[in-house]
């Protein structure tokens, strides 16, 4: 690979030294615009075009989006280096050493029983590591409230059961789930309805991840099974020369039944 005469170095460094080139003085005047801010949508789309692509099961596409998304990562490290903050080494070196640090069942002597418990380990690594640090915000404020809600709300409950809050039992946070539901089928209220409601998919979210059940990924997966299906019946419907909306209600759930 090259610019035209100077060859570009081969492996992870490569796309480091494109985006070096594309900031350059006399590089890419798009790219060289570009800010940390500028940036944040690309990094949206491309980390939702990489889940799109982990559920393809593409590997080729998977390749393609997880380039894409180190484009960025390259991205922002340049733009930090040029401004004298830190570069591309310091990033990974610094990872590379948090990754060592948090791992000391790996790295070190101590042993673990299983995966949750490296993850409870993690926890308190990162309450030792935000103290020493002079930090006192609680485990869960370090969830960022820019994730989609149900990523958000599964982060909080991860957190916080990290460190022992937590239902005994997927039994009991099914149970809760069914409580929250009373209390929304009871209330008469508008707004009351609004935070039953918020309850009610808190609760479904707790079940979820006791039942070790990626919510977001099941929600996904769902709303393409409804896609398909609707696709089919508004297409059989189609070919008899009507719609949904000439149907009864009867008819409707007929014809959705006629479709699994």
């Amino acid at each position: 690979m090259s610019d035209g005469g100077k060859p570009f170095e081969d492996g992870i460094g490569a796309i480091f030294e494109v985006v070096h080139t594309l900031r350059a003085p006399d590089g890419c005047p798009w790219d060289r615009e570009q800010t940390h801010e500028s940036l944040r949508q690309y990094l949206l789309e491309e980390t939702y075009e990489l889940l799109e692509a982990i559920d393809s099961g593409d590997d080729a596409k998977m390749r393609e989006e997880l380039g894409d998304l180190l484009l960025q990562v390259a991205m922002h490290a340049e733009i930090a280096a040029e401004e004298g903050r830190f570069d591309a080494a310091q990033i990974s070196e610094a990872a590379a050493a948090k990754m060592v640090k948090r791992h000391p069942h790996v790295f070190g002597d101590r042993s673990v029983a299983d995966a949750d418990e490296v993850l409870r380990n993690w926890e308190h690594q990162k309450i030792r590591e935000a103290r020493e640090a002079g930090s006192e915000d609680s485990v869960v404020d370090r969830v960022p409230s820019t994730l989609p809600a149900l990523a958000w709300a599964l982060g909080l409950q991860k957190r916080a059961a990290r460190v022992g809050f937590d239902f005994a039992s997927p039994a009991a946070a099914a149970g809760a789930v069914g409580e929250e539901a009373r209390e929304l089928a009871e209330t008469q209220d508008r707004e009351h309805a609004f935070e039953e409601l918020g309850d009610l998919l808190f609760s479904i979210v707790s079940l979820a991840r006791t039942l070790k059940v990626n919510p977001e990924d099941a929600l996904r997966v769902a709303g393409q099974r409804f896609r398909k299906r609707f696709a089919a019946a508004e297409s059989s419907l189609r070919q008899q020369g009507k719609s949904f909306s000439d149907l009864s209600a009867d008819e409707v759930l007929a014809t959705w039944e006629k479709t699994k």
